[in-house]
């Protein structure tokens, strides 16, 4: 059985593909010849499984959604009372390059405009480190984020280098201020050389992920970055992330993110997803358009605006086993072994997907990268739990009757225990045959899938 995750991914980029609204970065010369029909989009959970559709390994530079992580590490190098001092964290409302500071303080508005990412970008390493260094120090931070190593795109930051007078000028500003102590050319170049990092959709959620698992990444294990800078790196991202459409982005979509002028949008669901999208034309605001039009729908379908409070617990997955046998209709000695999918607590989508997982992990082809998986591939029967399960949001409502519509059309004979019917069976996924047996406890359950007269002879957590 395959996960229905991926197929719902492919659904959102076709569903973005049709806006066709918007111009690629015409003023970095590389970015201008950016193929515009490329389209992609991750997710990764926060406990390491990633799924991806569309344009998934096109590479493309990271450019302002660098800044986000580069702030959590000036925090790491210098602390955050120090990085306070040289850069604000209050909206701008203007354009991310505007020649402006604060009246009163002299600090950029915050570190996700250009003025405040050159800033931050100078506090890497310490005051006297030079460009390479802290590109160094970036560098190497951003590859353990994703994973894999990274590397600098030359021609990407040649051409921006080319054209970086508005750049330098706010790095001139900034050393008038009292803001950069060092050469504010080498802050500028070392801040163009950032954005010129290669990186894919995966890589990007990746490291979107490791945000929302508190710094910890999710697939190595390694905390890579301090609880306390990912609490400030998510607030600024919150109100500060998407420039002066940050407003419009907190109210419909509700994920903290960040964007990039080559076509790429983070967003970091604290504790549960990291997102990457990317297509590379832009709306006035230096925002991927269909971008933004696939964080929409996941935000919409998945439930994962962070204001939504309708379901506030967390869910669990726990997988088990029943072995049956003395049926009345079949030879004594005959013994079954049924997989058991419990599901607990208030579910929303990472707690659908967990489940999803462990039905694909128990069900698919043994692999031998993947100890324990295809445990029941050769199982007739299967029962999903939901007696502790108190509340399904609408996005795992829908993934897990299209679970159930896979195991069926597989030829599982599939009971569901749900004695407060809190899975609803309408709309698209129910079955057509509307023969799902629905009961209230186990033991129904076992006499539903081995006749009269049959007995649980033993009873396991394999999960």
């Amino acid at each position: 059985m395959k996960s229905p995750i991926p197929d719902y991914l492919r659904q959102v980029v076709e569903n973005a593909r049709p806006a066709d609204s918007g111009e690629v970065a015409g003023y970095i010369e590389v970015l201008a010849k950016a193929d515009a029909s490329k389209m992609a989009v991750a997710l990764a959970t926060v406990d390491g499984k990633m799924y991806s559709a569309g344009d998934d390994e096109v590479e493309f530079s990271i450019q302002s959604i660098s800044k986000a992580f580069v702030y959590a590490l000036a925090i790491q190098d210098t602390g955050l009372p120090q990085v306070l001092e040289k850069v604000g964290v209050e909206p701008s409302g203007d354009a991310f390059n505007k020649l402006s500071l604060q009246r009163s303080t002299n600090r950029p508005m915050n570190p996700m405009i250009n003025a405040g990412a050159i800033a931050t970008h100078s506090l890497i390493v310490g005051p006297n480190a030079t460009a390479e260094q802290r590109v160094d120090r970036i560098l190497k931070a951003l590859s353990r984020l994703a994973g894999r190593q990274l590397r600098v795109d030359e021609a990407v930051y040649e051409a921006e280098l080319k054209d970086a007078n508005r750049n330098m000028g706010l790095g001139y500003m900034l050393k008038a201020a009292g803001i950069i102590d060092g050469d504010p050319q080498e802050a500028v170049r070392g801040y163009i050389r950032q954005c010129s990092i290669n990186v894919n959709v995966r890589d990007l959620a990746m490291m979107a992920s490791t945000l929302c698992n508190a710094g910890v990444h999710p697939v190595s294990g390694e905390g890579i970055i301090p609880h306390q800078s990912v609490r400030q790196v998510l607030s600024v991202m919150t109100t500060c992330g998407m420039y002066d459409a940050a407003g419009d982005w907190v109210s419909n979509i509700g994920i903290p993110a960040k964007s990039g002028v080559a076509g790429g949008i983070i967003g970091a669901l604290p504790g549960q997803v990291g997102i990457a999208v990317f297509s590379p034309k832009l709306d006035e605001r230096g925002n991927s358009v269909r971008g933004v039009i696939m964080c929409e729908k996941l935000s919409s379908d998945m439930g994962l605006h962070m204001m939504d409070i309708s379901q506030v617990a967390r869910a669990t997955v726990r997988t088990s086993a029943m072995t049956i046998t003395g049926c009345a209709d079949q030879p004594h000695e005959y013994v079954q072994e049924v997989p058991i999918f419990d599901l607990r607590g208030a579910v929303r989508f990472a707690g659908a997907e967990r489940l999803t997982r462990a039905i694909v992990h128990e069900f698919s082809s043994s692999d031998t990268e993947d100890p324990g998986s295809g445990r029941y591939t050769n199982a007739r029967a299967v029962i999903l739990s939901f007696r502790d399960a108190y509340s399904l949001s609408d996005v795992a409502q829908r993934i897990i009757l299209e679970n159930i519509r896979r195991l069926r059309a597989a030829g599982r004979n599939l009971v569901v225990v749900d004695p407060t019917r809190v899975l609803k069976l309408h709309g698209d996924h129910v079955p057509e045959d509307n023969a799902l047996r629905v009961v209230r406890d186990l033991a129904e359950a076992r006499r539903y899938i081995g006749g009269t007269g049959c007995r649980a002879v033993s009873y396991s957590d394999s999960w």
